[in-house]
């Protein structure tokens, strides 16, 4: 007999991802899950989930307008909207249990469970606990926090079990795939030089794009090798500055190549990008997206910083000086670099989604294959 597991979340992949990661390491274990995804039609889920494994529900749901709140409007209609749906899908197939992984997409399912008697875990992906995290920690059976930081600003339940567990991700093969090997795949030499991967999300991050650039123009120093994922739209503005030493491209999908390579990252801070750093001991240089919600990024680089592991530029004075002077400065200290790597990958937590799931199991009195 299956036994459903909703997953609700969204907007965003750093809202949608997880749960995936955590859905596929649930039916690993215990076959007999069925996964079941709830998300926004006007999120990236749209157009991800269709191409899983997943059965789903899109809603015509809407975030909270802070700063257009005469548009909120939107947000108690599709609100009434979702609550209709939820409840005949409710009527044919009750969950065990609802995983909120965050985002506006998340807000309606866990209300839905906590007044229709469902339990509810929930899944924090930064530093800085999110709107729908700290609304529903209380209620919560169970909080899975992907930085141990987020702990001191919950106000968890009583019976709420809080759990350093690391952000779920696609875990990196084992063993790693040799450094040299993933260098002569990207046209370079196996041995000597150093390779710097950047990269701005999928959609690029103008910003860091144009501080590389700059940088290239003065001229990239010997022995160093640039792979640069510009983001899908500013490609075209940025293709020319492909060369022996230089490989631009639009989207890094697989990563897994890229960061073989690398010796260092220049990324933003989102939670999941940090995690896959860690995950594979890649040191940094973070650069945190400014308009982020409650100002998460910073407060992400601000952590790993903290921790020795990556080194946090504000994007207020990004320019090719800047970054050019901290890449010779890290790249110029291989012993400070080793050590970056090393407090990295200690922060790491590849086996972050099959820990979750377990305790997911375990909560939600659910069997796994091992019991």
């Amino acid at each position: 007999m299956t036994v459903r597991v909703m997953f609700a979340g969204g907007g965003t992949g750093g809202h949608l991802y997880p749960g995936l990661a955590i859905a596929r390491a649930l039916v690993k274990l215990a076959p007999n899950v069925e996964p079941f995804f709830v998300g926004a039609l006007r999120g990236i889920e749209r157009d991800v989930l269709p191409k899983t494994e997943f059965d789903h529900l899109l809603l015509d749901l809407h975030p909270i307008y802070r700063q257009q709140p005469w548009r909120s409007w939107r947000t108690v209609r599709g609100f009434e909207s979702a609550w209709r749906a939820l409840a005949r899908e409710n009527r044919a197939h009750p969950p065990a249990t609802v995983i909120g992984t965050g985002g506006y997409a998340s807000g309606a399912a866990l209300a839905f469970a906590r007044t229709h008697g469902i339990q509810i875990q929930l899944q924090e992906q930064n530093s800085v606990p999110g709107i729908t995290t700290r609304f529903f920690a209380r209620r919560a059976a169970a909080v899975y926090l992907g930085y141990p930081e987020a702990r001191a600003q919950l106000r968890p339940g009583a019976h709420t079990q809080l759990f350093d567990s690391g952000n779920p991700i696609e875990p990196p093969p084992v063993p790693l795939p040799s450094r040299e090997q993933a260098r002569v795949e990207w046209g370079f030499p196996a041995k000597g030089g150093q390779v710097l991967l950047a990269f701005g999300g999928s959609q690029g991050a103008r910003p860091l794009n144009d501080a590389i650039a700059s940088m290239l123009e003065a001229g990239l120093p010997s022995g160093r090798f640039l792979i640069w994922a510009t983001g899908k739209g500013w490609y075209d503005a940025y293709a020319k500055y492909e060369s022996p030493s230089v490989r631009v491209r639009p989207y890094l999908a697989p990563i897994q190549g890229a960061y073989a390579a690398a010796d260092l990252a220049l990324t933003r801070a989102g939670a999941l990008t940090v995690a896959e750093l860690c995950a594979w001991g890649i040191p940094s240089i973070l650069v945190p997206l400014p308009t982020a919600a409650a100002d998460h990024q910073r407060a992400n680089a601000r952590a790993l910083q903290a921790a020795g592991a990556a080194l946090m530029l504000e994007q207020s004075t990004l320019t090719a000086t800047v970054l050019g002077d901290a890449l010779t400065r890290l790249l110029s200290a291989p012993k400070q670099l080793s050590s970056m790597a090393e407090l990295a990958n200690s922060r790491g937590r590849p086996d972050a989604a099959e820990r979750i799931a377990t305790w997911v199991l375990t909560i939600a009195q659910l069997k796994s294959v091992d019991t």
